[in-house]
C-alpha cells in the first residue's frame, strides 16, 4: 500500500504547477506528510485542468456569476428590476444564483404517472456526461487533463452529443407539450449543427491540425478571428442557436410551449436541466477561445507561473460569454422557420466559404 501512495506521490510531485507567487507556502506545506500528497494531488497538471481550472470549480464559479449578470443586464437594459432580495443589506443578490440551486435542491422531483420513470430521473443527470468529458481534453496553458492532437476534434464530437440527451429528455416525459419542444430542438440541432461543424474543420484545416496548442501556436502573430472571419462569424451564431440563447430560444419558448422538452421537470431535476445550456455555453466558448482569440496566450507574468494560461484563458472565456449574454436583451425570438432558414441557407453557404479560406490559408502558410 505504502509503495502506491509513494508511487502516485512521485507521479503527482513531478509534475505540479509551477506557481512563484504561491511557492514558499506550497514549499513549506511539502514538508507535511500526508498534506503534501494533498497539494501535490491539487497541483497536479492533469488534476488542475480538470477540477481547479477551467474545470469543475472555474465552471461552478461561472455558473453563479452568468445567471446572476444576465438576469442584472437584461433588467438593466429593459429598465426592470433584476435580483434584489437576497441579502439586500449587504447587495447580496449576486449570490440570487446560489439561493436559486438551493431551492431547486430542497423542491420536491415529481415523477408524473405517464413519464417512462428510470429515463426521466436518469437522463438530467446522463446529461453531464457529454457536457464535462470536453473539459478533460481542452488544455490551458500547460495544463491539461488528456493531452490528444485531437483534441478539438473530440471536443466537437462531445459538444455533438448534448442535444440528443435533450430530445431524450422530452421523450422521457411521455407529454405532448415535451415532445413538441423535444422536435423543435432536433430541427435546430441539424440546422446549426452542420455549419458549426464546417466551421470549426475549416479552422482545423487553417492550422493544418486538431491539436489546440498547434492551433494556439499558429495565432502567434494574427489571431484566428482575423485569419478566418466568416468562421468566426459562423461559430458565434452557431454558439447562440446551440446554447438556446436569444433570439434563438426557440426550444425552450416558455411562452408559447411551457419551456419545451423540460416542461414536465420539477425540483433539482429542473435545476440540472436549466444549467445544461450554461454549461454548454462554457464549453463552446472554451473551443472558441482557442480557435480564434489565441487561446490562453497573453500578457505574462512571472509571480504567476504556470497560472498564467488557465487564467488568461478564463478571462477570456467569461468577456465572450458576458458578450453574448447582451444578445438577449436587444433581439427578439425568432420563429422556428426563420431559425432554420437562417441555418440552412445564410449560415451553411457562410460555412462553406469559411472552409474554402481555411483551407487556402492552410496551403499557403504550410
Amino acid at each position: 500500500m505504502m509503495d502506491v501512495i509513494n508511487y502516485l506521490f512521485e507521479t503527482f510531485s513531478s509534475n505540479m504547477m509551477d506557481i512563484p507567487l504561491i511557492a514558499p507556502i506550497v514549499d513549506y506545506l511539502m514538508k507535511i506528510p500526508l498534506i503534501n500528497f494533498i497539494v501535490s494531488l491539487i497541483l497536479w497538471k492533469p488534476f488542475f485542468a480538470v477540477i481547479i481550472m477551467p474545470g469543475l470549480v472555474v465552471l461552478t464559479l461561472y455558473l453563479l456569476y452568468v445567471v446572476w449578470y444576465e438576469r442584472k443586464l437584461t433588467a438593466r437594459v429593459q429598465w426592470r428590476v433584476g435580483p434584489l432580495e437576497v441579502a439586500r443589506p449587504i447587495r447580496g443578490a449576486i449570490i440570487q444564483t446560489l439561493a436559486d440551486g438551493i431551492r431547486y435542491f430542497f423542491q420536491e422531483a415529481i415523477v408524473h404517472r405517464e413519464a417512462h420513470r428510470p429515463y426521466f430521473v436518469q437522463l438530467p443527470i446522463l446529461a453531464f456526461i457529454p457536457v464535462l468529458l470536453p473539459i478533460m481534453f481542452i488544455p490551458a496553458g500547460s495544463a491539461v487533463g488528456i493531452y490528444t492532437p485531437y483534441s478539438i476534434q473530440l471536443t466537437v464530437t462531445f459538444i455533438a452529443l448534448i442535444p440528443i440527451t435533450i430530445v431524450a429528455m422530452g421523450w422521457a416525459s411521455n407529454s405532448r407539450f415535451a415532445y413538441i419542444g423535444s422536435v423543435r430542438e432536433a430541427f435546430m440541432y441539424f440546422a446549426y449543427e452542420v455549419p458549426f461543424i464546417i466551421a470549426v474543420i475549416s479552422m482545423i484545416f487553417l492550422y493544418g491540425s486538431g491539436d489546440a496548442y498547434v492551433a494556439v501556436e499558429k495565432q502567434s502573430a494574427i489571431p484566428g478571428a482575423l485569419l478566418n472571419p466568416i468562421a468566426f462569424i459562423v461559430y458565434i451564431i452557431a454558439m447562440l442557436m446551440a446554447t438556446s440563447r436569444l433570439p434563438f430560444e426557440i426550444p425552450e419558448a416558455d411562452q408559447e410551449i411551457a419551456f419545451g422538452p423540460f416542461v414536465e421537470y420539477s425540483g433539482i431535476l429542473f435545476g440540472l436541466a436549466m444549467v445544461l445550456a450554461y454549461e454548454k455555453l462554457y464549453i463552446m466558448t472554451l473551443l472558441f477561445t482557442i480557435l480564434f482569440l489565441r487561446g490562453w496566450s497573453g500578457p505574462y507574468c512571472p509571480l504567476l507561473g504556470d497560472l498564467n494560461g488557465p487564467l488568461w484563458m478564463f478571462i477570456k472565456t467569461i468577456v465572450v460569454i458576458s458578450i453574448l449574454v447582451i444578445v438577449r436583451s436587444i433581439y427578439a425570438r425568432y420563429r422556428l422557420d426563420q431559425a432554420l432558414r437562417i441555418g440552412w441557407t445564410s449560415m451553411l453557404a457562410l460555412s462553406i466559404a469559411a472552409l474554402v479560406v481555411g483551407g487556402a490559408l492552410g496551403v499557403w502558410l504550410s
